[in-house]
């Protein structure tokens, strides 16, 4: 039986298929680049927490050092994953507003959301297309992006975050979803918009920022380099499940002193 065309984004896993097969998404391609601050981060989430839940942590070691251990360890990655589905919420309400309805806010995104909408009333945002899945055939990627619409600075693709800060890499990521060559999921394609120029969106809850990113074939021509630099990390690394399927082999079986002539 043949293969439907088309792209498949499968929420759950978070995974993208296109024709059937596989493909990266454009922010796991990006993560191959090198994040100094990463680890720097990652040690002041543990710290805080000692510092902030004091209860919490005389209870983690009546649990013994090894639960203790594994609960701390993992303090980062909760916290990435609460900031992930805060700002996921933060952009479905942000799509829905942008079409025009009627949404019931929960209270703690009350203030996200007043400073989404002063944006695009401020910057005149008129959507041509929101929250679509992009891919291409060619060099094989997939991703999705927040916003392209006209404003008051022409053209443009936008992307929200109410993180920390906008990061140089958003650029990357932005350019490689107007590089895309179509948008669409299940066979219902159609070319990306033309786009003008990139931003990210910084939401506070005390305000917004607008970033101008580089933006040009110039640096999706530079996101093309890195996921080749993709595609030789996987061909390094292997699979941890098979020995000696990366660039380190199995090892070589040693001889003993009997078998040596």
């Amino acid at each position: 039986m043949a293969t439907k065309r088309g792209l498949k984004f499968l929420a759950a896993s978070h995974r993208y298929y296109l024709d059937g097969r596989p493909v990266p998404g454009v922010t796991s391609i990006i993560g191959v680049l090198d994040k100094p601050a990463l680890p720097r981060w990652a040690a002041r989430s543990v710290a805080e927490y000692v510092a902030d839940h004091r209860d919490a942590v005389e209870h983690l070691y009546d649990m013994g050092r090894g639960p203790m251990v594994d609960a701390l360890r993992g303090v980062p990655w909760q916290r990435r994953d609460d900031a992930a589905t805060r700002g996921t919420s933060l952009h479905d309400i942000a799509e829905r507003i942008a079409g025009g309805e009627e949404v019931d806010v929960p209270e703690p995104l009350i203030p996200l959301v007043e400073q989404a909408l002063a944006f695009m009333e401020d910057y005149q945002i008129v959507p041509v297309a929101t929250e679509r899945s992009v891919a291409s055939r060619e060099h094989r990627f997939a991703g999705k992006f927040d916003l392209i619409a006209d404003s008051k600075v022409g053209r443009a693709i936008w992307d929200y975050k109410s993180g920390k800060a906008i990061y140089p890499e958003t650029a990357l990521q932005l350019n490689a979803y107007a590089g895309a060559e179509f948008m669409g999921e299940c066979g219902d394609e159609s070319p990306v918009p033309e786009c003008e120029a990139a931003y990210g969106v910084h939401i506070r809850e005390d305000g917004y920022d607008v970033i101008p990113l580089e933006f040009g074939r110039h640096v999706y021509r530079e996101f093309l380099v890195i996921r080749e630099a993709f595609d030789i990390a996987k061909r390094v690394r292997g699979d941890w499940k098979v020995p000696g399927s990366g660039y380190a082999r199995v090892p070589l079986l040693k001889t003993s002193e009997d078998d040596t002539p």
